[in-house]
């Protein structure tokens, strides 16, 4: 068990003053057995109203508008949470479990593809030869990371919105694009998978109450009689040092941010995440 505090800062620059801002925000971590929200509370600057719901997905939604004009505008989202292992699980559920009328019906949208999950022929197929004669549990862990062993890692190859097959073609992504492709292979199989939107602390082993730079994370969870997280990127289980924020058929199921604004000129951003350790 860890407890962790998060602060996630969001930035923007305008050329111009911006005479109108509209926004909503998921940056408030989940609630769940796996972890306890102690406290959250999202900011914006220049000061206005806010309000939240919960999307059709079970994310905390902060809406709000700015209605003045202003050149800066910043989002500051902090959240302390006690967090346990997930560790590895096995439910012992067999594939006429996964393909039983019950788990089809109650998972559905985690088996249909989308346009940002579909994966080429070569994965599918790699994902059936992979998963044959294991049992769901060690079947998904094994896709995964066939999936993963033949991608490399390296930024700016996609964007957040890039389909899986874009990832695949140049063998190589990013978390979110490593997430789409297991997803995608997983569902090609008819394991049900769901994409997460979160954070990682990088350095397991920070002090109590090391301030640390922290990272917008992606990952995925399956569900073989019952969800399992799995980090794609880094090989392995989700951990005390994982932070779910959203989860959702895709990432754009989740957008840690999104909005329109009024005003000529353009705008530059700026993000920080910052995590610590507090027990």
């Amino acid at each position: 068990m860890s407890l962790l505090r998060v602060v996630h800062t969001t930035s923007f620059d305008y050329t111009d003053a911006v005479t109108a801002s509209y926004n909503e925000a998921r940056m408030t971590p989940v609630d769940d057995a796996r972890q306890v929200v102690r406290g959250a509370h999202v900011d914006v600057r220049p000061h206005t109203w806010t309000d939240s719901y919960r999307d059709y997905w079970g994310t905390e939604v902060t809406i709000f508008e700015v209605l003045r004009p202003h050149e800066r505008l910043d989002i500051v989202a902090t959240a302390t949470v006690e967090v346990a292992s997930g560790g590895p699980a096995r439910s012992g559920a067999g594939w006429d479990v996964l393909g039983g009328e019950e788990a089809s019906d109650a998972h559905s949208p985690f088996l249909a593809e989308t346009p940002t999950t579909a994966v080429p022929d070569d994965v599918a197929a790699l994902a059936l030869e992979t998963a044959a004669g294991l049992d769901p549990d060690d079947a998904a862990e094994a896709v995964c990371l066939a999936v993963r062993d033949r991608l490399e890692y390296v930024a700016g190859v996609t964007t957040v919105h890039s389909p899986a097959a874009d990832a695949w073609a140049a063998r190589e992504g990013v978390c979110q694009d490593m997430a789409h492709l297991g997803i995608g292979a997983l569902r090609s199989v008819g394991i049900p998978a769901r994409y997460v939107s979160g954070y990682l602390l990088p350095q397991s082993d920070a002090a109590v109450g090391e301030a640390v730079h922290g990272e917008s994370h992606a990952w995925l969870e399956w569900w073989a009689g019952q969800w399992v997280g799995y980090d794609p990127t880094n090989r392995r289980f989700v951990g005390e040092d994982h932070v779910v924020i959203g989860r959702g058929r895709e990432y754009a199921d989740v957008p840690p941010l999104k909005g329109v604004f009024a005003g000529a000129g353009a705008s530059s951003l700026d993000v920080t995440v910052e995590m610590t350790r507090l027990a």
